[in-house]
């Protein structure tokens, strides 16, 4: 304990391109309790049990790295398959270096003694053997500088454990740096890094034809395909004659078309087909289509028999870019837009890039209202490039849309990472979103696309940052300049003042009847609060036709 195993594990984990799980936060995402709570209820015995049994099933995964709980080595079968399934690492710290870094911590059961270097030093006696005894490398923390302590155990991995990323030289000039220097840039394949919830975002062409990448994440032997009227004729037959060639037996499932289809009635027609052809809890449910069929098909896979798995198939760029990545499911309700759903995290993220060439140009514009979202909100070298690549976007430009979706997906994926569940930080994707979503809801859902309300709603949140101080007036005009660049509205459909209000108060980033805004503080960073009401008022004025 307090040696840096989570830490350093993390580390270890983005330098390899490897997902990484603490095993301490696995078991109380199992429970829904924390581990004190766990110790003060069941006792040790029987947190020892739910550790062992979350150990047996995370070292039968690949491509991780696992940060156990320093008492795991204690079962000996926790040994065994630790020994037998990976490289055991130990980071080894002294008494005094453990007693410094877990003094404050309240969060160590064992630690809430009256003498708690005795409860260390009769620890580390009793643990010692069992480290050495699995252990293949042993490091020092002695010194403790995470990228020294990686580097230590890079070089005794051995070059055969350590990824080698070179980008291809022809995209080197037309992308930002940081795109070159991030190793999950220069693969098709990004991580969500969730724990075991943990999934793959594939990225590339012509995706939906090769069964290796498509069946990889099917345990099963039945799939149900759900799309709808306009994608079916398209794309649903190429995606199940590949499920067939991997041995799959494919139950399609098409519904109407449009955001205004994102209802009850809709979801029940999924629940009825699954149930007449008898769909079991090994059957996946696969998202063909836009981000109204991924939002159905993740909510109708979380509530049949209480949770089914499903992979998001997005063949939009606002779904490929935002809405297939992060586990939010659902459907409207006609005084709120996603309202009734559930956080539910699928198997993978299947993003051919190659079903952009049919998207028509207005579907293409809204989901550059989400790429823009990106930039804006957290990274001002982005939004420079959007700026600078706009016209090559709008023009299905191959190597520009495949670096805007895949630097979308790595800021995704990483908000999400930090706040899976929007505790916090992850209302900040919902810039330009409380405008947006009153726009769609007051307009009649499916009269404006998803993007259009947003890239509006942009326009509306850049202008009430300005008015709060928070950024100038050429950083206000740059986004309303790019959201009229990408083809998207910037001026807001008179809905009444009154409307409006009473649409943005039904929100679930509000609080106490408050409206809760995500503003820019400076462009390229973001901030969640309320606002006067007068300053809001004239934000409205201003954006409203």
């Amino acid at each position: 304990m307090g040696a840096g195993k989570t830490t350093v594990g993390r580390a270890l984990a983005k330098r390899l391109n490897k997902r990484f799980i603490d095993s301490d936060h696995e078991i109380e995402a199992r429970t829904g309790a924390s581990i004190p709570l766990i110790f003060e209820l069941e006792g040790e015995a029987s947190f020892r049990q739910r550790e062992a049994e979350v150990i047996r099933d995370l070292t039968a995964q690949q491509d991780i790295v696992l940060a156990t709980g320093g008492g795991a080595v204690l079962n000996a079968e926790n040994r065994a398959y630790l020994k037998s399934r990976g490289t055991v690492i130990y980071l080894r710290a002294s008494v005094n270096s453990i007693l410094q870094r877990t003094s404050h911590d309240k969060n160590r059961p064992l630690l809430q003694t009256a003498d708690p270097r005795k409860t260390i030093e009769e620890l580390s006696r009793t643990r010692e053997p069992f480290y050495n005894e699995v252990a293949d490398i042993v490091i020092d923390t002695g010194r403790p500088n995470v990228q020294f302590l990686m580097q230590t155990i890079l070089a005794q991995l051995g070059p055969e454990h350590v990824p080698v990323y070179e980008p291809a030289s022809s995209q080197q000039d037309s992308l930002p740096k940081h795109s070159m220097m991030s190793p999950l840039s220069a693969s098709n394949t990004l991580h969500v890094d969730l724990g075991a919830r943990s999934y793959p975002i594939s990225i590339g062409q012509n995706l939906l034809g090769d069964p290796q990448v498509v069946a990889a994440h099917i345990a099963g032997p039945r799939v149900a395909i759900v799309t709808n009227t306009v994608v079916a004729p398209l794309y649903l037959d190429r995606l199940t004659k590949t499920l067939e060639a991997a041995g799959k037996h494919v139950t399609p499932i098409i519904l109407p078309d449009g955001e205004e289809a994102k209802n009850w009635a809709n979801l029940m027609k999924v629940f009825d087909v699954l149930l007449a052809e008898k769909c079991d809890r090994k059957t996946t449910l696969i998202a063909l289509g836009g981000g109204v069929i991924g939002d159905m098909t993740g909510f109708a896979a979380a509530s049949y028999m209480r949770g089914v798995p499903f992979i998001q198939v997005p063949t939009t760029l606002l779904s490929q870019v935002d809405s297939s990545v992060g586990g939010k499911t659902g459907i409207n309700h006609p005084l709120g837009k996603n309202m009734i759903g559930a956080f539910y995290q699928p198997q993978a993220v299947i993003a051919d890039t190659a079903t952009l060439n049919t998207l028509p140009a207005r579907e293409l514009s809204a989901g550059l209202s989400e790429v823009i979202k990106h930039g804006a909100i957290i990274d001002a070298p982005f939004f420079d490039w959007i700026e600078a690549n706009i016209a090559k976007l709008v023009d299905k430009d191959a190597t520009a849309l495949a670096y805007a979706i895949r630097r979308s997906c790595e800021i995704k994926a990483d908000v999400v990472r930090q706040d899976e569940r929007e505790g916090g930080l992850r209302a900040i994707l919902n810039f330009g979103h409380t405008f947006g979503h009153a726009i769609e809801a007051g307009m009649g859902y499916g009269v404006w696309l998803h993007g259009e309300a947003v890239g509006c709603g942009m326009v509306m949140a850049a202008d009430l940052s300005h008015r709060m101080g928070f950024i100038d007036l050429q950083s206000r005009n740059r986004i309303s300049a790019l959201v009229q660049a990408a083809g998207l509205p910037t001026v807001a459909p008179d809905l009444g003042t009154e409307r409006w209000l009473e649409l943005m108060e039904v929100d679930k980033k509000n609080e106490g009847g408050q409206i809760k805004f995500i503003l820019l503080k400076p462009l390229g960073a973001s901030v969640i609060m309320t606002v006067p009401q007068d300053i809001l008022l004239q934000t409205l004025n201003a954006c409203i036709s």
